[in-house]
């Protein structure tokens, strides 16, 4: 029995014949930006925004575009939430599941660049929504440091690289002004 994935915090089930003639706009309510603030460990999501062109594939379905968001990222160093702007391409490719080789038991795959962004789908709708949530998820960068990292680095003693704290190393500071 195969495990269920839990439902997606910004669904947007798109019909994959016939396509939308224009792009697709995806806003996040703010239920839906509260949700995906909690899956990526942020603040807050004050904002997010894609607008998407899609277009038929043989057997798949390339949705190139923009996602723009403003959140309220945790700074690695401090733990508080400063802002941070997200602009990031979308550029994904949505497969239809049957069309995809299958791989043998012990067979070795390798990838391309764009398999990476490859989706399979079943069925005649995809999740452009779930997509624009990874794409989001995937554009936070961990180790961000906000404004007061080096003043929460200075107050738990932590010295950056090449610099030296004590007083052997005011010693040491002293001797080279001489």
């Amino acid at each position: 029995m195969s495990a269920s994935l839990p439902p997606s915090e910004l669904a947007r089930m798109v019909k994959a014949r016939p396509l939308p003639a224009g792009p697709v706009v995806i806003e996040a309510s703010a239920e839906e930006r509260a949700a995906l603030a909690a899956r990526f460990g942020l603040g807050a999501v004050e904002s997010l925004r894609a607008e998407v062109a899609l277009e038929p594939r043989p057997h798949a379905i390339r949705a190139t575009g923009r996602l723009r968001a403003e959140v309220m990222q945790p700074c690695a160093v401090s733990g508080e939430d400063f802002p941070v702007t997200i602009d990031e391409p979308v550029d994904l490719r949505f497969v239809e599941e049957n069309q995809r080789p299958a791989a043998e038991e012990d067979e070795e795959i390798e990838l391309e660049a764009d398999d990476c962004d490859e989706i399979g789908f079943t069925g005649e709708m995809f999740d452009l929504g779930e997509a624009i949530a990874q794409t989001l998820g995937l554009a936070i960068d961990p180790y961000a440091e906000g404004p007061d990292a080096d003043a929460a680095r200075a107050a738990a003693g932590i010295v950056a690289e090449g610099e030296q704290l004590g007083p052997l190393a005011d010693l040491l500071a002293s001797l080279r002004k001489d």
